[in-house]
């Protein structure tokens, strides 16, 4: 399977950046393998606004417990080996007819948010842990490590 461009999931990012987690090597050789293949990695604002919060939160509370310059130059290690999709009013237009098309509410808005994003910038796969979540959007591929790797 060839992949020209994939939308990187957060959770895939803080997973990258979180080096003694259990999925990181095969989250390496999946990233590696679509990297061959000359496959584009693009990030979002949102994924951003959620590794910062997870990288940052206090491990008491669910998060990493990464200082700031950690959790910064993580973000620039991202930012230097993928492209931001930027948000516009494409994206927003986007948003709103998946969430009433597809009875989105909850913590969904997050993932159709991803989507809206993927449609707007012709982005059709996404590399992610939670493929389920992606599943209902029509014309979008959510891929596990697992599948890449396989």
């Amino acid at each position: 399977m060839t992949v020209a461009s994939c939308l990187v999931d957060t959770n895939i990012l803080l997973r990258l950046a979180s080096r003694s987690g259990g999925e990181h090597p095969l989250i390496d050789r999946a990233l590696a393998h679509l990297a061959e293949q000359g496959t584009n990695f693009h990030y979002t604002l949102q994924n951003m606004a959620e590794f910062w919060n997870v990288m940052t939160r206090p491990k008491a509370r669910n998060g990493f417990g990464f200082s700031l310059i950690e959790s910064e130059r993580a973000i620039r290690a991202i930012e230097s080996g993928m492209t931001l999709l930027s948000d516009n009013a494409a994206v927003y237009a986007r948003w709103r007819n998946i969430i009433l098309q597809y009875g989105v509410s909850g913590v969904q808005v997050h993932d159709a948010r991803l989507a809206a994003s993927m449609y707007a910038h012709g982005v059709t796969h996404i590399l992610t842990l939670n493929v389920a979540d992606f599943s209902r959007f029509i014309g979008l591929t959510a891929l596990h490590p697992e599948d890449v790797t396989a």
